[in-house]
């Protein structure tokens, strides 16, 4: 069953974002469905975030979508290569999103396997936020594409995870936040082989 849409208005992004854990995200692009559980996020908390690409309120022709109500899509190019996908949540005006950087593959592994590039099953087919969004045929051309569309959605299977399975620790790669860097605010499921940088 697909999340509803009130499920991404909660305007408590980090709660939202370790609640996805285990949770399905899945995309039919050119007719093929792939998918699988996610096991790894990153919360960016708006306008208070000096990780987000929002921090200070900050819109462009970028960040708009970040603005826009929960339930979307917002699809950005990483270092000129990487396409990510991020769950914006929260209300219209108010820029949450969710980076979604780890997925436990469960349907499709043909064609993600085309995608990626790789000869067999191994966990860096989803491992890291590039690679879910390569492997799911995510780009920025569904970019603002609502979370309850054909293309792209997540679903609630009854898949969850106790608190003492779960690590709540800082953010990757955003040192330049300076004191929120070390906020913990990235979720994994411990010992999942498809988690980016589990802490060792």
């Amino acid at each position: 069953m697909k999340l509803p849409e009130a499920y991404y208005h909660n305007q408590d992004v980090v709660a939202v974002s370790k609640n996805l854990l285990g949770k399905y995200l899945f995309t039919c692009i050119d007719g093929v469905k792939t998918g699988g559980y996610i096991v790894e996020t990153e919360a960016y908390n708006g306008a208070i975030d000096r990780a987000s690409h929002a921090y200070g309120n900050k819109l462009t022709p970028r960040t708009k979508t970040m603005f826009m109500q929960g339930g979307v899509a917002y699809v950005y190019l990483c270092y000129g290569i990487h396409e990510m996908f991020n769950i914006v949540t929260s209300v219209e005006g108010q820029p949450h999103a969710i980076l979604v950087r780890a997925i436990d593959p469960t349907e499709g592994l043909k064609t993600m396997l085309l995608r990626r590039n790789l000869p067999l099953l191994k966990p860096a087919i989803t491992m890291g936020p590039g690679s879910v969004a390569k492997a799911l045929g995510i780009s920025r051309a569904i970019n603002a594409f609502s979370l309850l569309s054909d293309t792209i959605w997540i679903e609630d299977r009854g898949l969850t995870f106790p608190d003492e399975s779960i690590s709540a620790v800082p953010r990757v790669g955003v040192g330049y936040a300076g004191s929120d860097a070390l906020l913990p605010y990235r979720f994994y499921v411990k010992g999942n082989p498809y988690v980016s940088k589990p802490n060792k």
